[in-house]
């Protein structure tokens, strides 16, 4: 797991040359495209802190990168910042996934949603496509604690689903109850699954039992592949746990959904879809004959700037700098987790991720309102969340858990 931290200067001067690789709508004639720079009476292309700032002049700059650019054509006038994102796509997959080089094809997405439901699109199709499955034969599973991009799925590609109940306590998914669900299906049948493994859900932070689920589904001769959703500890847990379950070096792993707009800080609309190679070709859209190259994408049109958004936050901190980041916000949240063992607090907290999700026996609704703690219901809430994020200081935990001290006090 290694790619280079580069210097501000270093940044700044690959940017600008990725730039300057596309066309340039003053000084070219692309009079057939239905786009071009930002509003010129709105987006001052000639501001004079433009010159120092790579990611807002790839956005005056407007580059689109429809399509997918990790295989065959695109469009060639942004072909500049389409090799930057190619680079990033290179780097999730291969440095932070453990794949092999130009093993995996991927793209940014408006996020974390999008990046799922275009992985069970393409295993959707594929299943259709090549085992010559039945909508009603295909099956997608996934943990009671997952996003809620899961039913949306389901319900946009009009496949079942068998939602795992989890234990209340390991938020662990029941793999004995699950069993009997996988027997119902396949005696109604099903025949076809699309296995989803939580690599941090949103509400607790919690892994799934990924070998678990593996024998679970061998041991019943079942056909599946595993999407992995990572859209919250994507940029977390493969450094923190080293867990070789969950790369590309587990042969049933078939992709991975990531959102750098959450611990990457990027701007919002920056999720990844990586998916092994030769498979994407199941989600082209034969009909995108004016795009060059074709679409693969469930978005179409994307913002180049997003990735280069991406792409310059990896490459500022380097693959160590992001490691020890990374170890940082997990030992402020250690610390945050002995201070509420201390006060008796009850709560979940997976010891690699830095979300812990607290019991609100003894958690005042003020409190939990001022701090802005997110419920996981918010008619009736079970659980509240504090997420350790880069402005959640020790000051602000300490405030937090002085103000706890006094509503603790006045119950």
């Amino acid at each position: 797991m290694y790619w280079k931290k580069y210097s501000r200067q270093k940044i700044r001067d690959v940017v600008f040359e990725a730039i300057g690789k596309n066309l340039n709508y003053r000084d070219s004639p692309p009079i057939g495209l239905p786009a071009s720079y930002l509003d010129p009476k709105v987006f001052y292309s000639d501001a004079p802190f433009l010159s120092e700032a790579p990611f807002m002049s790839t956005m005056v700059a407007n580059p689109n990168h429809i399509g997918c650019h990790t295989m065959g054509d695109s469009e060639p006038v942004f072909s500049g910042t389409q090799a930057i994102e190619r680079e990033l796509i290179e780097i999730c997959a291969t440095q932070i996934f453990g794949a092999e080089s130009d093993a995996v094809d991927g793209y940014v997405a408006s996020g974390g949603t999008e990046a799922n439901i275009q992985a069970f699109w393409v295993l959707r199709n594929y299943f259709i496509q090549e085992l010559g499955a039945a909508h009603d034969e295909i099956a997608m599973v996934y943990s009671s604690d997952a996003h809620y991009s899961m039913p949306k799925g389901v319900n946009l590609l009009n496949i079942k689903s068998i939602v795992a109940q989890v234990d209340e306590e390991t938020r662990l998914i029941d793999l004995i109850k699950l069993k009997e669900s996988l027997t119902q299906a396949k005696a109604s049948g099903v025949k076809y699954f699309i296995v989803v493994m939580n690599m941090s859900t949103t509400m607790f932070g919690s892994v799934d039992d990924m070998e678990g689920a593996i024998d679970l589904f061998h041991s019943m001769s079942l056909n599946f592949k595993i999407h992995v959703d990572g859209a919250y500890g994507g940029f977390i847990y493969p450094f923190s746990a080293k867990d070789v379950l969950y790369s590309f070096q587990n042969e049933h792993v078939f992709s991975f959904s990531l959102d750098a707009h959450k611990m990457l800080l990027s701007p919002y609309g920056t999720g990844i879809v990586l998916i092994r190679k030769g498979y994407i070709d199941y989600a082209m859209t034969q009909e995108a004959n004016y795009v060059k190259g074709k679409d693969y994408t469930l978005i179409g049109s994307r913002s180049g700037a997003n990735a280069v958004a991406i792409w310059m936050i990896l490459r500022a901190y380097g693959s160590e700098g992001w490691t020890a980041k990374i170890a940082e916000l997990l030992d402020r949240t250690d610390w945050l987790c002995e201070q509420l063992s201390k006060r008796g607090i009850v709560y979940f907290r997976h010891p690699k991720m830095n979300i812990v999700t607290m019991k609100p026996d003894m958690i005042d609704k003020a409190l939990a309102e001022k701090y802005f703690l997110v419920p996981d219901d918010h008619d009736s809430p079970a659980w509240w969340k504090i997420v350790v994020m880069d402005h959640v200081t020790e000051g602000v935990l300490d405030h937090f858990l002085l103000d706890l001290d006094k509503s603790i006090t006045n119950a």
